[in-house]
């Protein structure tokens, strides 16, 4: 398999697929580059080479006790990139991978990257405290932390079946087979990454690294996303950023890069070729 090895020893596996001008594509929790299936298959088609990984503690990569916050996630990516050596990239997160986006592109990307993307990115601050009174109550996240640490296959099916794509809305359409695939990812990981990936995701502040992004920024987001809240994500960030463009989805949920691939592909695209 494919694997870059960090600084701190820890082996990244990652996908390398195409050629041409390189799209990077970051997971969400506690998922994996799998994650990514209909996106990688789009773009690889349109002459793009895309490429993804799994996080530290996710997927096929190390599942290391250590490192599961914002700085090593960020510096890891740097890694990737570097033994890539890739140039012009455009960087498109989702959900905590948007936070992973946020942290390298303000701290490490110099002169290597083009744009970026954040897709219903926890950006730039989830947990509910005196100056983002708006946040959710860290009472939530004990709650995902008490899943993980208690029963987390049947926490993981719980989320797929339920929030993550809006599953739990009257009429939905349901998918047995992306609920299964979202757990299958979720267990291939490690407990203790995701564990303590919760604090990442939630008690993370990027007000500072949103401000110092100068790249073209796309921000997308369902208005119906339960998991990570429009108000207080997506439209924070857009006036952090130097150049960002919200785009609002009607209806769509935190799972839309999935169920709702068709849109979201089109306006990736269109977004990258502007």
């Amino acid at each position: 398999m494919p694997t870059v090895t960090t600084d701190d020893g820890i082996s990244i596996f990652y996908k390398d697929w195409g050629s041409g001008q390189p799209i990077m594509f970051h997971h969400g929790w506690p998922l994996s580059s799998d994650d990514w299936d209909a996106q990688l298959m789009f773009f690889v088609e349109r002459g793009f080479r895309v490429i993804a990984h799994d996080r530290r503690g996710h997927g096929r990569s190390t599942q290391t006790s250590d490192g599961h916050d914002m700085d090593h996630y960020a510096a890891d990516v740097a890694a990737l990139v570097a033994h890539l050596d890739l140039r012009d990239v455009v960087h498109v997160g989702h959900s905590t991978g948007g936070g992973e986006v946020t942290r390298y592109v303000a701290r490490h990307a110099a002169d290597r990257v083009a744009k970026a993307v954040l897709i219903g990115a926890v950006p730039p601050l989830m947990l509910q405290t005196a100056a983002n009174p708006g946040g959710l109550p860290i009472e939530v996240f004990d709650t995902f932390r008490e899943g993980v640490a208690t029963n987390r296959s049947q926490f993981f099916l719980d989320i797929a079946s339920g929030p993550f794509y809006g599953f739990n809305r009257p009429g939905a359409k349901v998918s047995q087979g992306v609920i299964w695939n979202w757990w299958r990812q979720g267990m291939t990981g490690g407990a203790k990454a995701h564990y303590d990936g919760i604090a990442a995701f939630s008690e993370t502040d990027f007000t500072e690294d949103l401000k110092h992004i100068r790249v073209p920024t796309l921000v997308m987001h369902g208005d119906d996303d339960q998991v990570v809240p429009i108000s207080d994500s997506a439209e924070l960030s857009i006036r952090l950023l130097e150049d960002g463009h919200l785009k609002v989805y009607p209806g769509l949920s935190h799972g839309m890069c999935t169920i709702d691939a068709a849109v979201i592909n089109q306006d990736l695209l269109a977004f990258i070729r502007s």
